[in-house]
């Protein structure tokens, strides 16, 4: 038993906890949300374990090696690749204004 895990407890793992459309979601956004451009990528690795590496990779056109190599932080890879990535995944991001997202549209000049 190594230092870190004293307790005996199995290492956390949050793909075993992404088993639905509306967590998976939410996951997404919060990793997006994050100003290390690592986090989003280790999410969408997540998800995609969750979901099987091998599907997705297939799905999106990938190899599974590639698709390893897309996702290890640092990485940067391609929009095209994220993209394929995330509708293999059955997600896909929306551009949203922060003032319509709080509900404070007043003096944007919407409608």
């Amino acid at each position: 038993m190594n230092k870190s895990n004293q307790l005996g407890l199995a290492p956390f793992d949050a793909s075993d906890y992404l088993d639905n459309e509306e967590v998976i979601a939410e996951y997404l956004t919060a990793a997006l949300a994050d100003p290390d451009p690592d986090a989003f990528l280790i999410a969408v690795r997540d998800v995609a374990k969750a979901q099987g590496i091998s599907q997705v990779a297939a799905k999106a056109g990938l190899g599974r090696e590639s698709l390893y190599k897309a996702l290890k932080p640092g990485a940067q890879p391609r929009f095209d690749t994220i993209r394929r990535l995330l509708g293999a995944l059955g997600v896909r991001l929306d551009v949203v204004s922060p003032a319509l997202e709080t509900g404070d549209a007043a003096g944007i000049g919407l409608g």
